[in-house]
């Protein structure tokens, strides 16, 4: 498998070069040439297999035929999913009318972890390979900060830069972050929103002298390897529901900001899972579901919510899902991309809303329905949700017998909890403490070149 550009400008590179690039130099997104298929005695076989086993076998047909990753796959797995306390990695359980995808039973108790703990491990053996060092920077609204500080602290040859906005992420995902005190974990808050932050990230990976330089590698989900490892899950729920009977079709129900998540759902739907309808869940920063709606990709202002990690008016991985719905037009992303750049706003043909229409069935989800979700879930099934969890189960409740996605635990949202349940969860084990302990992180503006000081401060 080679890997190319959404906006077709870069030479089709290898899995391993592409994990290393993160974003493209060209400043689109890495795909693969083609997409694996797989038959209908793949998924039966397929949904027999523990998590792991199953990890194996949907990444190999993404990884470059001749790298030395692919013999060492398997032990880079079973080292990723070491740290997960549950041993189906991520369960699914009954909740009512619903299953739930639980994706929380990682280190950071968040779906970040189960790509980022195996992105970590990755990194290193690559690194290794070509004893080479790696200076990983990223945004975060909440989650895939934590998740990338753990999946990396103390790996030789990685130094890891993180901005959050500041004051906008849950108490316990800031402690998260901010009390790894290894000394190549650096924390930066900047005093802006998380769309501040991915901008900084875009910038500082679109100034090739600075990035060539500096060794710039990428954890958020622009990052293809990320995307690889969350397609599994999708298998893995589908095989635990359907009990590998191929013509059981599936809705997942997927709380959506970045558009990662939910695209390696897509992926996975390309790839033959049998995929009914992915329903794409928002809060009030309703961008994807506007243009699901109207054609039209309009950037909104960033609204605050209880369920932050969505607080998203720019989905980075938006721009691969574009790739495919315009037909592989790599110069008509490319295009798209400039406008928005320029304008705030471009628009598909109304036949094209139609087609993704089709796949995707996009739902915001406001403040107060996502308290009554949480609310009613506890009341009715006796299971406390995290509110991105209960805006998945929300947009969920036209499609009984969905499998809704839950993203993190509820103990990290404990204040949103408390409002609807009146009560706040119990800690587990791994956040007991957490709030005690010392921290360290750096508080600047948003602006792209005091990053960039701040990191020719630490690395130079």
């Amino acid at each position: 498998m080679r890997y190319i550009s959404t906006r077709g400008k870069v030479s089709p590179i290898s899995f391993s070069k592409a994990v290393m690039m993160g974003l493209a130099t060209d400043g689109g997104l890495l795909i693969p040439e083609q997409i694996p298929r797989v038959d209908a005695d793949q998924l039966r076989r397929w949904a027999q297999l523990s998590f792991q086993e199953l990890a194996v076998e949907v990444m190999t047909p993404f990884l470059t035929e001749g790298e030395a990753v692919t013999g060492q796959l398997p032990e880079l797995v079973r080292r990723a999913f070491a740290t997960f306390t549950h041993p189906e990695i991520t369960p699914v359980t009954r909740a009512g009318a619903f299953w739930i995808l639980e994706l929380f039973h990682g280190p950071t108790l968040a779906f970040k972890d189960v790509a980022l703990q195996f992105l970590g491990h990755l990194f290193e053996f690559l690194l290794q390979e070509e004893q080479g060092t790696l200076n990983i920077l990223g945004a975060t609204s909440g989650d895939t900060g934590s998740a990338a500080i753990h999946g990396v602290r103390g790996r030789a040859g990685i130094q890891v830069f993180i901005i959050h906005p500041h004051g906008r992420v849950s108490p316990i995902q800031e402690r998260q972050m901010t009390t790894v005190l290894d000394a190549n974990v650096h924390n930066i808050a900047i005093r802006g929103s998380f769309d501040d932050g991915q901008n900084i990230v875009k910038e500082l990976f679109n100034d090739l002298p600075f990035k060539q330089t500096y060794r710039l590698g990428a954890v958020n989900s622009i990052n293809w390897a990320r995307i690889l490892a969350q397609i599994v899950y999708f298998f893995h729920a589908w095989g635990r529901v359907s009990g590998g009977d191929p013509a059981r079709r599936v809705v997942f129900s997927v709380p959506t900001g970045n558009f990662g998540d939910i695209f390696a759902g897509y992926m996975a739907l390309r790839m033959g899972l049998p995929v009914e309808r992915l329903v794409l869940a928002t809060n009030r920063n309703d961008i994807l579901t506007r243009f699901m709606e109207s054609g039209t990709y309009r950037i909104g202002t960033v609204q605050p919510t209880i369920s932050p990690s969505m607080d998203i008016q720019i989905s980075s991985n938006f721009e691969r899902y574009l790739y495919f719905l315009l037909d592989a037009d790599a110069d008509a992303v490319g295009a798209a991309m400039q406008q928005l750049q320029g304008t705030g706003e471009f628009s598909v043909s109304e036949a094209k809303r139609r087609a993704a229409a089709e796949i995707f069935a996009a739902c915001r989800v406001g403040e107060e329905e996502t308290v009554q979700r949480i609310r009613r879930t506890w009341e009715q099934e006796g299971v406390l949700v995290d509110p991105h969890t209960a805006v998945g189960l929300e947009a969920a409740q036209p499609f009984p017998g969905a499998i809704s996605l839950a993203t993190a635990h509820a103990a990290k949202f404990g204040a949103a909890v408390r409002q609807a349940v009146g009560h706040e969860p119990p800690l587990p084990p791994s956040l007991v403490g957490l709030m005690d302990q010392p921290t360290r992180c750096r508080i600047l503006d948003p602006d792209p070149g005091a990053v960039r000081a701040f990191m020719r401060e630490v690395l130079d």
